[in-house]
């Protein structure tokens, strides 16, 4: 089973936080797992995952533009479209953002949604909708409780993945 976890990170914060991600999904046995930055993602890299985890910082709140260009280039660059490729892949999000209520579930959601819009099924782990991280005021940088809760995504990430691929070869 194999998982793709993709990230923008111009901090280093979002970054921080897919290596954790990445951590939780190889934990799980039998996992295959490619981190990368969503610029370097290849057609193949996203073919090639039974699930994809993706990562943004809080901008305005929402995702950044790297990130929302990535989902663009699902149909301008990688041809998902119109045969749905990415159809009943898992899919699941993590943000950063520098204040507490600065936009983060908003910036999953909006990542969930173009998962959605591209029928795959999405989950949680960790958070309602995720993992996030606050990196500011009072608690700067990425604590360990945050890091905790990007490992435990990766980790459900690649167990409903393999439950799902383990189903669907039946």
């Amino acid at each position: 089973m194999k998982v793709l976890v993709t990230y923008h990170s111009s901090s280093g914060n979002t970054e921080r936080m897919a290596e954790a991600v990445a951590e939780g999904a190889k934990s799980f046995p039998g996992a295959e797992v490619l981190l990368k930055r969503v610029g370097q993602v290849t057609a193949d890299d996203l073919f090639f995952a039974d699930a994809v985890v993706v990562g943004s910082p809080v901008y305005w709140s929402n995702m950044s533009g790297e990130v929302k260009t990535f989902f663009d280039n699902w149909q301008f660059k990688f041809g998902v479209f119109p045969e749905f490729k990415m159809k009943n892949k898992v899919g699941a999000a993590f943000a950063t953002g520098g204040q507490i209520s600065s936009g983060k579930e908003v910036t999953m959601l909006t990542i969930l949604a173009a998962m959605l819009g591209n029928q795959m099924i999405v989950v949680s782990g960790g958070g309602a909708f995720g993992a996030s991280a606050t990196t500011e005021g009072d608690s700067p940088g990425i604590d360990n409780k945050e890091l905790a809760e990007a490992t435990a995504l990766g980790l459900r990430v690649a167990q409903v993945a393999a439950r799902f691929k383990a189903g669907s070869a039946k």
